[in-house]
């Protein structure tokens, strides 16, 4: 009986140094290593570090365009080369420092992977001095820019999933870097992709208002129109109701400016307003089919009132306000309303032990593979939400919380702003500052 007791102790004893197999299995996943990059690519991203990216020169980019000729275009590429390794160098190595453990998220990793890959090609690209070497560049940058086209929804995944190992501070200053980065990134991309496409396709004299992406007769009435249009049609499809929209002001009013930036920004605080007033209505008639619902109001106020008088410091802005009478946000909410990640859509469905699935506006939830698969949005009115969300280099990411962060983020990029003002119980207000790019000066980032 004694020799059974001890063989059986023997049995049950872990033998020094071994670790049972849920103890190994859990030293595994913290002995992963993060993705190191080759000595090659260090070397090359010492190199970039060590001359940061200079601030985006507006007038310099426009002038590349304004008109596109062979030596402007010659010195867009020239700029491209040298300004967009800079900034891929900053993405990469904000990355590189993040927490260990947030590093080895699979969706962080690829990001990081993704990133170095693009900017590898960027930094050891020969010059560029003919317009046949251009030609065969831009098509490799267009299909660079297509590679990186869904970063945010990928990011987002990440930061969702490590959301406990970092604050909320930590992940909203990394954000609003990577996506800032971003903007300035797909910026000099694009504007270098259009002024070469100019030259070789190019318009009569007056023909286009466009220098490269910018057009300088943006007009916010037709912008308006169209988002306006597509969110009216998501809005009855979704919620079977949806308010009129109605524009005062000055509407003819036009400016210079990057059309699929104030898309954007407009598509998502009308996303925001229309939802807002169709829910906030049904819930005190019971039904929306009945009544009329109130307006959303969007006044538009020109860069200058009184085109004779002295160019001043806000005459350099065209303003736009929109109104809605859509409850307003609680108090509570109102502090995190520009933080990632908040979000009120869905959280009916939430408080009733539902799924949340990003609420009435997530065409393709952001954690779901539709979000983050390399295949194009569908044919139908999600799928043009999605498409639309592409255009921006955002990706899909509805239902997050992201869009006001991000459309703050965009409007601020040229030094414009964003405010949001909320009268609960009655609605919200949207103050959004943009500044004319013909007259800007340089960008900070």
């Amino acid at each position: 009986m004694i020799l059974l007791r001890t063989a059986t102790s023997a049995r049950r004893a872990p033998q020094r140094g071994s670790f049972r197999l849920g103890q190994s299995r859990r030293c595994a996943s913290f002995q992963r290593k993060a993705p190191q990059p080759s000595l090659q690519v260090a070397e090359l991203l010492t190199r970039y570090e060590s001359t940061p990216p200079r601030p985006l020169n507006l007038a310099q980019l426009l002038s590349f365009g304004h008109p596109a000729m062979s030596d402007s275009v010659l010195a867009s590429v020239k700029y491209t080369l040298s300004e967009l390794p800079r900034r891929l160098a900053t993405r990469v190595r904000s990355l590189e420092a993040l927490p260990f453990i947030v590093g080895t998220n699979p969706y962080v990793s690829k990001m990081l992977h993704a990133y170095r890959e693009s900017f590898t090609f960027l930094a050891t690209h020969e010059p560029i001095t003919t317009l046949e070497g251009n030609e065969q560049f831009v098509q490799q940058l267009q299909d660079l820019v297509q590679k990186h086209a869904n970063d945010i929804p990928t990011m987002a995944k990440g930061f969702q999933e490590c959301s406990q190992y970092m604050s909320p501070k930590q992940i909203s200053d990394f954000l609003d870097g990577a996506i800032r980065n971003r903007i300035s990134v797909r910026l000099i991309a694009e504007q270098h992709i259009a002024v070469s496409q100019a030259l070789s396709q190019p318009t009569q004299p007056g023909q286009s208002a466009y220098v490269g992406i910018v057009d300088m007769r943006c007009s916010p009435r037709s912008m308006i129109n169209m988002c306006g249009s597509f969110v009216t049609e998501l809005c009855e499809a979704t919620l079977g109701a949806s308010p009129p929209l109605v524009i005062d002001g000055f509407a003819d009013a036009t400016f210079a400016y990057v059309p699929v930036h104030l898309e954007y920004i407009l598509t998502e605080i009308l996303k925001n307003s229309f939802r807002a007033t169709v829910e906030h209505h049904g819930r005190q008639h019971g039904s929306v089919q009945s009544i009329a619902l109130p307006p959303v109001v969007i006044t538009i106020v020109p860069p200058r009132l009184y085109p004779d008088s002295e160019p001043t410091k806000e005459s350099t802005y065209l303003s736009i306000r929109i109104r809605d009478q859509g409850g307003g946000v609680a108090p509570s909410n109102t502090a995190r309303i520009f933080s990632y990640a908040f979000t009120t859509a869905g959280r009916g469905a939430e408080a009733n032990g539902e799924d949340d699935d990003g609420g009435p506006y997530a065409a393709q939830h952001v954690g779901g593979g539709a979000a983050i698969s390399e295949g194009s949005p569908g044919g139908h009115i999600f799928g043009e939400i999605a498409g639309k969300g592409l255009q921006a280099g955002m990706g899909t990411i509805a239902g997050l919380g992201y869009g006001l962060p991000m459309s703050r983020l965009y409007a601020k990029y040229f030094g414009g702003s964003l405010e949001f003002f909320s009268l609960e119980g009655w609605g919200s207000d949207v103050y959004l500052k943009l500044r004319c790019l013909d007259e800007a000066g340089d960008s900070k980032i």
